[in-house]
């Protein structure tokens, strides 16, 4: 299966244009926003989670990053609300489950053989934030071949100053701008090196997701 497969090119997922499809799991159903093979794939999904919905417990080879957007995301006995960041690198295992429900950004095997951070960031604690250059940014993960943290981003302000090995971007709160075209809350942006200048802040601004320089180490 190949969704949004050419990593060369500009993919876009307005919120409005979400096609929810049904897991192998009953509770659990997915819009698929990129992806590469089936059930064992390289992908990037918003998923959702009916109540009392759950995965058998199962590996990551390829490691597992989390975002959960709404509700409760459990992993065991271990429960994770809205705005909990998740990083478990390849070769970890869990059971995610939800109680009440959830909807969660997840991305799988996208991390390199030799990553071992174990990661958990409460993203709505103040103290997770700081402020670089007149911009609140919550930094989630850095290493030489990607970083990941979530933006405050004002209004009409660029996302990104200066071109990037590609970039990621889910929108949280508000809205961001790209060549005239506004998406909010929900969209999810992969754009590839050299085109990732154009991204702003809407009038209202915008919370976001953002993964960069990932794309120039992609190899799907």
């Amino acid at each position: 299966m190949l969704i949004n497969a050419d990593f060369s090119r500009r993919a876009i997922v307005a919120h409005e244009h979400y096609q929810w499809v049904a897991s192998p799991q009953g509770g659990v159903e997915r819009v698929m926003l990129d992806r590469i093979g089936q059930e064992q794939a390289r992908a990037t999904s918003i998923v959702r989670y009916a109540p009392e919905s759950y995965f058998p417990a199962h590996h990551h080879p390829g490691g597992e990053e989390v975002l959960v957007l709404s509700g409760v995301f459990s992993e065991g006995q271990t429960h994770y609300p809205e705005g909990w960041y998740l990083r478990s690198p390849p070769g970890s295992s869990h059971q995610p489950a939800s109680a009440e429900g959830a909807v969660i950004f997840v991305k799988l095997c996208q991390m390199p053989p030799h990553e071992r951070s174990r990661v958990r960031i409460n993203t709505r604690d103040p103290a997770a934030w700081r402020n670089e250059n007149g911009r609140e940014i919550c930094p989630l993960f850095s290493a030489g071949y990607e970083q990941v943290c979530l933006q405050r981003l004002p209004a009409r302000a660029l996302l990104l100053a200066q071109p990037v090995n590609g970039a990621e971007v889910l929108v949280l709160e508000g809205e961001v701008a790209v060549r005239g075209q506004s998406y909010g809350r929900g969209s999810w942006l992969r754009l590839p090196p050299g085109e990732t200048t154009d991204v702003a802040g809407a009038p209202q601004g915008a919370t976001v997701y953002l993964k960069t320089g990932h794309l120039g180490y992609a190899n799907p």
